[in-house]
Formats: structure tokens, C-alpha cells, sequence
């Protein structure tokens, strides 16, 4: 009921992000019931139906990847202190926000049985002069068990991806907060004052009286800085993706290129090696952003640059693996054009709605990794600006840090796009 209660008393913009979850659950479900109907539909060739439901990974962790970033900045399951006081702390807020994610897909979810229905002709009769019978199998009745089993996985994958990733770790700014608001002690905090007043109204209150703060006023746990070391993964983001590489390659190797809209054995090959080449791009591309900031403040920085690079220093993580993953998604596409048998039929509309699930869940990905990087230095801009500082250095600074961006990563994709693609091209 608390989730439904947030869920609805929302700001819209926070709806919208919500929104997004629920189209892209949508998409993914209609892609897996597609594959569902595939497969009744050539009963004889049980490995092509199994091949087009592993295509269906690559959508259904972008909805994933798109629903913890929706997660991640909803400011109604943020610690708070009327939340904490009532019981409501990280766990349970995280349980919220699984909560609220599995609530969005299964809303998308219905909306794609609702429509696959719609398309076999089981409601209102058959749509589009029967275009959708041979390729959603019509006139085969659909296993309920199997139908409800493929709806549930988007709601499934999306809310267990958002639980592990929010869970409660030690040493977390909201753990600590939590802890501290119900009168523990973290581990490895130091012993309250034993003397005074004070002391004895922290520790039936369970507020701290630390230097600066008022009695009755809750401690603030300061959230420790950004770290400056490189970001951890880039070794192995550059083995996988040179392992991506090689079983795109190997994949490639038969002329002429493989079709994909007919899903040959090949296609097992193709998926693995985007996969990795997608796991690579993910883990090297908070590497490359820490670098990029740090190029910015190279021989003798302004004030300009040096704010700019050590925006992009803190928030390599945060705003690098969304690049990394729309890398991911822009190589793929270009060696798809590539890849494909030009011989073959045109992209089927199964091929196209994955394409812009995909497509769609990582440019929305990415627009929400900024919106909480934007939250997350909501105080030191403010704090900026009560110095002095012009709001043209702070938009000069933002700018400074996509051109950056834009110039290590658009040859890094064009790169990988044309390494990609080379073993089909000789």
C-alpha cells in the first residue's frame, strides 16, 4: 500500500521515468511472446524458436539496466528522517523500490499481452487484414502456464536487479544514517560523551551533539568524497572486449554473412560476441571517463577545466557504464547492416521493436544517469554559487564535459563498429 501510495503521489517527471519502465517492459514482453508464438507456430525447427528467445536477453537486460537507473533517482525511497523514525530504513525502502519497479513492468506487461492478443485476433477479431496470423501463430491456442511464465520475467529480472543493487551495504551514507537515527552505534564509530546533558539526550534520542550541531537536531553523516583513484575494471573490460572481438570474428567467418532474421546456428556466435563486447565496453568505459577528466586538467588547468575534469573524476562510474552501454548499442547496430544477408528479406518487426527497446532503454538510461549526477551535485553547485561563481562557467563546464566525452568515446564506437564488422567485409 506504501508503494502504491508513492508510487501515485509522484512529481510527473518521476512518473515519466516510471512510464519508460513500463514501455520498455512492455516491448520486452512482446518480444517474448513472440518468440513464444514462433515457436508454435514451426514446431519443426525447435532450435530457431530456442535462438530467437535468447535474443530476447539483450532487450530484457536493457529494461533491467533502465528500471535501476529509475530506481536509483527516485526521491521517494531516499533515506529521510521522518521515514527512518517511523521504521521505514534502507531495507524496507529498498523493498519500495523493488516494489515500485515490478509495479511498472507488470503494468507494461498486461499492455503487451493485451496487445499480442489483440494482433492474434482473440478479442475483437483478427487486425491489419490478418498480417500478424502466420507470424504470431493464430490459429495455434497459446500454453497459459508458458505465457504467464514469459510475462513474468521482465517484472522478475527488473525488481531482483533493483533489490540487489539499492540492498543495504556497510559503510553506505543511508545505513549509517539509519543507524544512528534508531540510537546504534555504526561499527567503528567512535563512543558517544559519557557527561552532560548532552550526552545523556543523544543517547536516549539517539542524535548526535557533535561539534557545530544543536541538541535535538539530527546528526548529518557526511557522504565521503568522490574517490580519485582510477576506477577498478579496466583490465578487464579491455580482455573481454578484445574476447568479444575474436567470436565476432569467428562468427563472421562464413561468406556470406550470416542472416540474421532467419537465426542460423551462427546466431548463437553473434549474440555471445556483442554480449561480451558489451560487458567490455561496460567495464572499460568508467576507466576512459576518469581519463578523460584527468586529460582535462592537464598542463596547467584553469578554474574552468579543473571544475570540469574533476566532475568527470567523481562521476566516472555514474555516467560511464551508460556510455559504455550506448557504445554497446551503436557498434551493434552498425555491424547488424553489416552482418546482415543482403539476399534475405527486409528486418522483420520483431527485429525492429528489439531494436528500439534497446535502443530506447540506453538513450533513456543515459539521460537518467545524468539527472541523478545533476542530483547528486545539487549542493556543491548551490555552494558555488553562493561564492560568486557565474552560472555561464557553470554551463561552459557541462558543455566542456561532453566535448570531452564525445571525443574519446565516438571513435572508440566508430572503432569497435569497424572491428566488428571487418570479418564480413574482406
Amino acid at each position: 500500500m506504501l508503494a502504491l501510495r508513492l508510487t501515485r503521489a509522484a512529481r510527473p517527471a518521476v512518473q515519466l521515468r516510471r512510464l519508460l519502465v513500463a514501455a520498455a517492459s512492455a516491448g520486452t514482453g512482446f518480444l517474448l511472446l513472440g518468440s513464444l508464438g514462433y515457436a508454435l507456430g514451426h514446431p519443426a525447427t525447435p532450435g530457431a524458436g530456442a535462438l530467437r528467445l535468447a535474443w530476447c536477453v539483450v532487450p530484457l537486460a536493457a529494461t533491467a539496466y533502465l528500471a535501476l537507473a529509475v530506481a536509483r533517482t527516485d526521491p521517494g525511497t531516499r533515506p529521510r528522517p521522518g521515514l527512518s523514525a517511523v521504521g521505514l530504513g534502507p531495507g524496507r525502502l529498498m523493498a519500495i523500490s523493488a516494489l515500485t519497479t515490478a509495479l511498472s513492468c507488470v503494468l507494461g506487461s498486461l499492455v503487451a499481452l493485451m496487445f499480442f492478443l489483440h494482433l492474434r485476433g482473440d478479442i475483437t477479431g483478427m487486425p491489419f487484414d490478418g498480417d500478424g496470423a502466420k507470424l504470431l501463430a493464430a490459429d495455434e491456442s497459446l500454453p497459459v502456464p508458458a505465457t504467464l511464465t514469459l510475462l513474468a520475467l521482465a517484472p522478475a529480472v527488473a525488481s531482483l536487479t533493483v533489490a540487489l543493487a539499492l540492498r543495504p551495504r556497510e559503510g553506505r551514507a543511508g545505513a549509517r544514517w539509519y543507524d544512528t537515527a534508531l540510537g546504534r552505534r555504526p561499527a567503528g564509530a567512535p563512543e558517544p560523551p559519557a557527561d552532560g546533558k548532552n550526552a545523556g539526550a543523544a543517547a536516549d534520542t539517539g542524535f548526535g551533539t557533535g561539534a557545530g550541531t544543536a541538541v535535538g537536531e539530527p546528526e548529518t553523516v557526511a557522504v565521503p568524497p568522490a574517490p580519485r583513484e582510477a576506477p577498478a575494471g579496466f583490465p578487464w573490460g579491455v580482455a573481454a572486449l578484445a574476447g568479444g572481438l575474436a567470436v565476432q570474428a569467428y562468427a563472421g567467418r562464413v561468406t556470406p554473412a550470416p542472416s540474421l532474421a532467419a537465426l542460423p546456428a551462427e546466431g548463437a556466435a553473434v549474440l555471445a560476441g556483442w554480449m561480451l563486447t558489451a560487458l567490455g565496453l561496460v567495464l572499460a568505459a568508467p576507466g576512459l571517463t576518469y581519463l578523460a577528466g584527468r586529460l582535462l586538467q592537464s598542463a596547467q588547468p584553469g578554474a574552468l577545466r579543473l571544475l570540469a575534469g574533476r566532475v568527470l573524476m567523481a562521476e566516472a562510474t555514474r555516467i560511464g557504464r551508460p556510455l559504455g552501454v550506448l557504445c554497446a548499442v551503436v557498434s551493434a547496430a552498425f555491424s547488424m547492416t553489416v552482418l546482415y544477408d543482403r539476399s534475405a528479406p527486409p528486418f522483420g518487426p520483431l527485429t525492429l521493436l528489439g531494436t528500439l527497446v534497446v535502443a530506447g532503454c540506453t538513450l533513456a538510461t543515459l539521460l537518467t544517469a545524468a539527472v541523478e549526477a545533476r542530483q547528486t551535485r545539487a549542493d556543491t553547485t548551490a555552494a558555488l554559487l553562493r561564492l560568486g561563481a557565474p552560472a555561464t562557467m557553470l554551463r561552459s563546464a557541462a558543455a566542456l564535459r561532453a566535448g570531452a566525452l564525445l571525443a574519446v568515446f565516438v571513435p572508440l564506437t566508430l572503432l569497435i563498429a569497424y572491428l566488428s564488422a571487418l570479418p564480413t567485409g574482406r
